[in-house]
């Protein structure tokens, strides 16, 4: 009988435990005891009881049992005389659930039993016991219990089986978790665009510290936005000093600028490309820093407010070996005074 009731108690370690939702449980028992043969005493009599489960959380157990079983009958001895049995004990009772209304559950814990008479080595004394039960629930306050428990008493090792069906009522409630806040998260607060730094005049300098406002396109400026040099994009051919009509609109607009500030001074500066000899080129861009200092001044340029320098070939911007590079060094730019 005992390798039965631990191969079943072993077996049931392999199911799922259960949740309870209450602290306690009360168990009114009804059922009856089977004794050994050589315990000179009635093989069969009835019991009766009441246990307390306090059920654990956060535990490898579920419950704590704490109760009694008390013979309901005078159990014989063998001599004709009798006597009444009572057995309190202390369960750790493990729960397994198989459905959502039926779960199995082992037990394991140890007890005292007391004998109203004591006769052929019965006394009073301590038992071990375990056992194995199986739960059903007919309500939501209402199970039906039956069980099968093993008790080994520590002097003699003599041993009794008892079989119970109880009625087990949940109490206390627990109580349930607060639920959960999610707080919204803060709003993402996105700034507003910052515009970006104005430059009317594309110079490179903000409006903000831009001292010269308007300054021509692609002239070079200062810190604070004022014109240094202007190219004044003149592309003379080759041995000559003429300007074309085609960069007149680039001299009226450097002109324009000179009349409509008057602390403005510029000097003319105009390049040749080498071919030709050192001293032809001198001479050849110095005219041609005269021919844009005489159309600046038929556009009202004050003659005051301008003056010619050649620098012949001295000053390359590009190479002369091509033709793209003698082009670019055949320039005129204006360097402005304050």
């Amino acid at each position: 009988m005992k390798k039965i009731l631990l191969s079943t108690i072993a077996c049931a370690t392999m199911v799922l435990a259960a949740n309870s939702n209450y602290k306690y449980e009360i168990t009114p028992m009804f059922g009856g005891a089977f004794t050994e043969g050589n315990l000179d005493l009635e093989r069969n009599y009835t019991n009766a009881g009441l246990n307390i489960g306090f059920n654990l959380f956060d535990s490898a157990f579920d419950q704590v049992e704490l109760g009694f079983l008390r013979s309901t009958e005078d159990v014989d001895y063998t001599n004709n005389t009798d006597t009444g049995i009572t057995r309190v004990f202390t369960n750790l009772v493990k729960d397994y659930s198989l459905t959502e209304n039926t779960s199995l559950y082992a037990l394991v814990g140890f007890g005292a039993e007391i004998f109203d008479d004591e006769k052929f080595g019965n006394e009073d004394g301590l038992f071990g016991n375990y056992g194995l039960g199986i739960k059903y629930k007919l309500a939501d306050q209402l199970s039906i219990k039956l069980d099968a428990r093993h008790l080994i008493e520590t002097d003699h090792g003599d041993s009794n089986l008892l079989y119970n069906i109880g009625f087990a009522i949940p109490f206390g409630e627990v109580a349930k978790p607060a639920p959960v806040v999610v707080e919204a998260p803060a709003p993402v607060v996105v700034p507003a665009p910052v515009a970006a730094p104005k430059d009317s005049d594309n110079d490179g300098v903000i409006d903000a510290l831009d001292q010269c406002p308007n300054t021509m396109a692609k002239a070079k400026v200062d810190a604070v936005g004022c014109m240094t040099l202007v190219n004044l994009d003149i592309n003379f051919d080759t041995n000559s000093a003429v300007i074309k009509d085609g960069y007149s609109p680039r001299i009226a607009e450097f002109a324009s600028m000179l009349r409509q500030n008057p602390k403005l001074s510029a000097t003319i500066e105009a390049h040749t490309d080498s071919v030709g000899s050192n001293a032809y080129n001198q001479k050849l861009s110095e005219r041609r820093a005269a021919s844009t200092v005489e159309a600046l001044k038929a556009l009202k340029v004050d003659p005051a407010k301008i003056k010619a320098v050649g620098y012949g070939e001295t000053k390359p911007v590009a190479s002369n070996a091509t033709v793209e590079g003698r082009a670019e060094n055949r320039r005129v730019n204006a360097v402005l005074n304050r």
